[in-house]
Formats: C-alpha cells, sequence, structure tokens
C-alpha cells in the first residue's frame, strides 16, 4: 500500500533519533548522559494530582464538551486577564490534548494547499511538519545569531507573497531560549496589520524567564492585534504536566469555532481528568513555577559557564525556555568533521552525551542541551564535552 504524499514528505524528529541512538546505548549498558529532552524534570505539583484524584472519586470520566470544559476555559480566561492582561470569553478558547496538538489543529483549519506560513529559525521541529501536513508551505527566515537568532522587520518584509497565511513566533524559543521584546514585537505586529497576515503566537515558556525581561504576548498590544493573534499554551512546561497532555488556543471567535468543530472529530475531548488537573493548575493562588525557575536559572548560569570554557564553541546566554543552542561549527570542523550532525553523533559514540543537532531546528551550525536535569549531570557533561573538543582539535 502507498502512503499519502503528504506523509512521505515529513521530516523525521531529529530529537526522537538521538533519543532512540541514546537509549540503546543506555540498554547496552554504558554511562550514557541525555541532554535531548525537552521537559521539565519537575514532579507535576501535589495540589493538582490531588485535583485529579478527587476527579477519578467523583466520576469525572464521562466525555466532555469537544473545546474543553466551562470551568477549565473560564480558568484559562482568568489567567490570560492576569498574567497577558487579555480579555476573552470562553467560546474564544479551545482546549486541545496538549499545545502542539492546538498547533496542527490551527493549520488544520486555516491553510489550503499552497498558503504560506512563514516561521523563523531556529524554529521548533514540529512547526514546518504541520504546516506540511496541512498542505501548507513552510517558508523559512534565518535569525541572525547576533541577532539573538530573532527576524527583523526588514527580513519578513521580503518574504511575505500573496500566498502568506501566517507567521509563527515563539517567544521564549524553542530552542534558543531567546525572546522578543515589546517594541521588536510591535514592529512585526504592525507589518501583519499592513498585510493582514494572521500571527500565531506560541507562549508555551512564557513562565520560564531568568532575565527581568518581561513576557509581552503580541496579542495584547493592540486590539487590532488581538483580532490578528491566536495564542497558543499550556500547562506542559509551566507546570511540569508533560504527560498531561492539556494546551490551549485563544484568539478570534470564528477560527476558535472552527478549531473546535475539528477537534469534535480527531479527539471527541481533551482526557477528562487531566482538564480538572489543568482547572486546579490555573486555580491557584501561590505560582508553582517559582521555585522551577529558581532552580533552571541557577543550572542556566552553571552550564552555560562551563560551556564558555570550551574551545571553538560560542553560545548566547538565553533568557528563557530551558535550552542552550551552541555554535559547535569551529569545533567540528577543527575535528576533522564535515557537519556538526557527524560531530554530534561522534560524541554521542565515545563520550555518551546525548545532544539534538541544530540542523533538525533550521540551524545546523548549532546544537540544542536540555538543562531540565540535575546539576551534578550538567557538570559531567560539560567535562566530557570539553574533553571531546580537546581530544580532536
Amino acid at each position: 500500500m502507498e502512503l499519502a504524499n503528504r506523509v512521505q514528505s515529513l521530516t523525521p524528529s531529529s530529537t526522537l533519533a538521538i533519543s532512540a541512538k541514546a537509549k540503546m546505548l543506555k540498554q547496552q549498558g554504558h554511562d550514557v548522559i541525555g541532554l535531548g529532552v525537552g521537559e521539565p524534570d519537575f514532579n507535576t505539583p501535589s495540589f493538582i494530582n490531588e485535583a485529579a484524584i478527587e476527579a477519578i472519586h467523583k466520576g469525572m470520566t464521562k466525555y466532555t464538551p469537544a473545546s474543553g470544559t466551562a470551568e477549565l476555559k473560564k480558568a484559562i480566561a482568568a489567567k490570560l486577564k492576569a498574567d497577558n492582561q487579555l480579555m476573552y470569553s470562553t467560546d474564544q478558547i479551545v482546549v486541545t490534548s496538549g499545545a502542539k496538538h492546538a498547533l496542527y489543529t490551527l493549520f488544520q483549519v486555516i491553510l489550503n494547499k499552497g498558503d504560506e506560513v512563514i516561521i523563523p529559525a531556529p524554529y521548533w521541529v514540529s512547526y514546518p511538519e504541520q504546516v506540511k501536513l496541512a498542505q501548507g508551505s513552510p517558508v523559512y527566515v534565518q535569525g541572525q545569531e547576533e541577532n539573538g537568532f530573532k527576524i527583523t522587520s526588514d527580513q519578513l518584509e521580503k518574504v511575505i507573497s500573496d500566498k502568506t497565511k501566517a507567521i509563527i513566533i515563539n517567544s521564549p524559543s524553542n530552542p534558543t531560549g531567546m525572546m522578543y521584546s515589546k517594541e521588536e514585537l510591535q514592529i512585526l505586529g504592525d507589518i501583519c496589520l499592513k498585510h493582514n497576515i494572521l500571527i500565531v503566537s506560541d507562549e508555551i515558556y512564557e513562565k520560564l524567564i531568568y532575565t527581568s525581561d518581561e513576557h509581552v504576548s503580541i496579542a495584547s498590544l493592540s486590539s487590532e492585534l488581538q483580532d490578528l493573534t491566536v495564542v497558543i499554551n499550556g500547562v506542559s512546561k509551566s507546570h511540569a504536566m508533560t504527560g498531561w497532555r492539556i494546551g490551549y488556543a485563544a484568539g478570534p471567535t470564528k477560527l476558535i469555532k472552527a478549531m473546535s468543530d475539528h477537534v469534535s472529530h480527531a479527539t471527541s475531548n481533551p482526557n477528562s481528568i487531566a482538564q480538572h488537573a489543568a482547572e486546579a493548575a490555573y486555580s491557584a493562588e501561590k505560582d508553582p513555577t517559582i521555585e522551577m525557575r529558581s532552580v533552571f536559572q541557577d543550572r542556566l548560569d552553571t552550564l552555560y559557564r562551563l560551556l564558555d570554557d570550551i574551545p571553538y564553541i560560542t553560545c548566547k546566554k538565553p533568557k528563557g525556555a530551558f535550552y542552550l543552542f551552541p555554535n559547535v561549527k569551529e569545533a567540528a570542523l577543527k575535528s576533522g568533521f564535515s557537519t556538526v550532525d557527524e560531530w554530534v553523533e561522534a560524541l554521542l559514540e565515545e563520550e555518551k552525551v546525548a545532544l539534538v543537532p541544530g540542523s533538525g531546528f533550521g540551524s545546523p551550525d548549532n546544537v540544542r542541551l536540555s538543562y531540565a536535569t540535575s546539576k551534578d549531570v550538567l557538570i559531567e557533561a560539560a567535562e566530557r564535552i570539553k574533553r571531546f573538543v580537546i581530544t580532536h582539535t
């Protein structure tokens, strides 16, 4: 049986590929350090777990509305108002099976064959694949390292065409951890308003910021921009709830209704128990991310300092998320490797450190390191990387 063309065009996840090889080496008895994981290494806060257990005992195990329970959508609306100064009614919010599903559903309902979506690079690996699955065409814009991997207004203007339907803005970014300022977002937003380009604002890492910089949702800059923006978020990163699979989209009523209709045929509804857990997460008086942010910042400072001491590796210090995205091209070339991908593979084979090559994020000179693991492990990983570089150069 021949597979559909849209599936045959997909690019395998580089994150999953390196994780699979690391797992194989572990099974063979090797001491492998994996820095590819994209999830907090914290347990879900106990009060959230207790809310889920209570929901089970109360028999809240039936179908819910396809777009999510009214209670959870009200909690999300309250969160958007308190954190982002955004006013949304519940019919402007759809709850999905993770933020990834919100993105997937959005592209399914807005794209026709050949419609273009502008994707700043480096990008999260699933953006282009989801666009292609909706028969759209990814249009890449390379954010320059010296500009914090962020795109400029001139770069944006040059790639807009009569086929441009949307642009994705991910701040803080996966994989770079960089953030757009309010002024930068306003400039990009004005261009989108001029050309009537839908803004897909992925804000999943908004709570994980380690500087005095404030997260700004582009939708909050004006009512006109709010009408042109779909905010994507969820509890996975902010509340250490990756496995619970609860995300959401907030945006114009017509678009959210289309997404709600789509998910009704795709999943029936998000997990009922997980929705109750997410409602508890968003309704908490105390911010459960405060401790997590403190730990992540300590790890970031430690790992960044250690990487800065390794020859031929350069790195911009990120402001958010839990990744470092160093440039290792010089280290790879001086070590005799023709590509960073080969360098990453050799590092895993020789020193048993698993990194994710930047080629999967549209930036082949870089690698992504997650510091969502203990500081001791990060120190050991840095020592192995340094030994590998020095040995080969």
